[in-house]
């Protein structure tokens, strides 16, 4: 027997367009919850972009 058989596979991240229909209302709030986070981090990230670029125009404005 090999051990790493025994092994449960990876957990599986969510994506956008998985089948929910087989989730539990604990797994389908755990991916609303990672979901959350995620944009979150995009919009933070978003800002840091728009304000480097709002940076970058008032520093090459033409006079």
């Amino acid at each position: 027997m090999d051990w790493d058989d025994t092994r449960p596979p990876p957990p599986r991240s969510a994506s956008l367009g998985d089948n929910l229909e087989t989730l539990s209302v604990a797994e389908l709030e755990s991916r609303i919850a990672a979901f959350s986070a995620e944009i979150e981090r995009v919009k933070a990230e978003l800002a840091k972009k728009q304000a480097h670029e709002s940076a970058a125009e008032a520093l090459f404005k033409k006079p």
